[in-house]
């Protein structure tokens, strides 16, 4: 029985141990136990707040509630591994102290106070040492392991900053060409497309080697990497689909890099992933959405090459890539309800037009006033997610 008690021990904190190494010192997809308890840690924390959330009316309070979500995952998965090193511990001591509620009195005061206490027990210097060292060690990792977490979230959060002046607050695919377009800087997409494509690398490898980072959220409520890059990923599709001899190949780069990016993070949680959908498959985004963009840039002058029904099934092709992962990640970590981003289930409201400033311009007349025409921002009504999943093309 003894031996029983040792081994089970044994391996609770070699599982621990393997947690530990390949979250704080080899961040890696592993599989099986390892991988499931940090999974497992977030999940239950994640929870917890959209629990407490739902007494939050607007969408900037409920974002209030989720802001330390992060931080309360990362004390909770010490906490955990804590635990789970004490009971291991104690079952390994529970032959020499021949009690387990000594064992665990035991193997506590070693842990925590780096084997300097004993708690009283029968002395047992292999696993009272063994103890204390592991714990120092995870200490001294997790001071390192902080800055290179806030070092990926701020890398990450500089890019989606600056998006509000290129695709609105929150962030819409169409308006970034808009945006380009009526300012008079379609010259400056290729450069924009290119810095995405980075962006999306950098998060693709940081995300789904450190999943916490998807607690992160953005400092403002309207701000999301998740709506981001699934505006920056539309503008491209809708930029290739309208406009394929204009676009640059810059724009298919950032498409594939983009959403290769959301299809590592989805296997990080565990989240079926087609590699090679049916470009010709239906999407959730209606010929009806298309038509109010692609009419929208039309107003603008953006210049257009096919017609709207002959650019759908292009958009289409490119878009059924990234939509089903990009709307469950958005629903998951509750982004900002931005247009063409899917449906929230923790949220009451639908999309949310973004915010455009007027577009203002010298009169004619040469008296140097300045016109208050404000573009029209056009988002299509609220729908059902099972209303979408039947719609077709034009």
């Amino acid at each position: 029985m003894s031996a029983l008690w040792y081994v089970g021990g044994s391996l609770v904190v070699l599982v621990t141990a393997a947690s530990i190494l390949f979250t704080l010192v080899l961040p890696r997809s592993t599989g099986g136990v390892v991988e499931r308890i940090t999974l497992t840690v977030n999940r239950t924390v994640r929870l917890l707040f959209i629990g407490i959330a739902q007494f939050a009316k607007s969408y900037e309070g409920k974002d209030a509630v989720f802001a330390p979500t992060a931080p309360v995952a990362l004390v909770a998965q010490l906490v955990v591994w804590a635990g789970l090193l004490t009971l291991g511990f104690a079952l390994v001591l529970e032959p020499t102290t021949h009690a387990f509620g000594a064992a665990v009195r035991q193997s506590a005061a070693s842990l925590f106070t780096v084997g300097q206490v004993r708690a009283g027990g029968a002395p047992n210097e292999p696993a009272d040492i063994a103890a204390g060292a592991m714990w120092a060690v995870i200490v001294a990792l997790q001071i390192a392991y902080l800055p290179t977490l806030y070092g990926a979230f701020n890398r990450r959060e500089s890019l989606v900053a600056r998006l509000e002046s290129r695709a609105g607050v929150p962030a819409w695919g169409p308006e970034v060409l808009v945006r380009h377009q009526l300012v008079g800087i379609t010259d400056a997409l290729p450069q924009f497309y290119a810095d995405w494509e980075t962006w999306a690398a950098e998060v693709a490898e940081s995300h789904s080697t450190y999943p916490v980072l998807l607690l992160f959220r953005s400092p403002d409520p309207w701000f999301s990497w998740v709506v981001g890059l699934l505006a920056v990923l539309d503008g491209a599709a809708l930029h290739l689909a309208v406009a394929p001899d204009s676009a640059s190949s810059q724009a298919r780069l950032c498409l594939r890099m983009g959403f290769t990016a959301f299809n590592r993070i989805a296997r990080t949680l565990g989240w079926p992933v087609d590699p090679d959908p049916n470009p010709e498959g239906p999407i959730e985004l209606t010929f009806e959405e298309f038509q109010q963009a692609y009419d929208m840039l039309v107003d603008v002058g953006f210049p257009m090459e096919r017609s709207a029904e002959e650019a759908w099934p292009h958009f289409v092709g490119w878009r059924i890539n990234y939509e089903r992962v990009a709307y469950r990640l958005a629903d998951r970590v509750v982004a900002p309800p931005a247009p063409w981003s899917g449906p929230r289930s923790h949220l009451r409201s639908g999309p949310v037009a973004p915010r455009r400033p007027p577009q203002r311009s010298p009169k004619k007349d040469g008296k140097g006033f300045l016109s208050d025409r404000r573009p029209e921002v056009v988002v299509g009504p609220t729908r059902s997610r099972r209303s979408r999943s039947r719609q077709g093309g034009p």
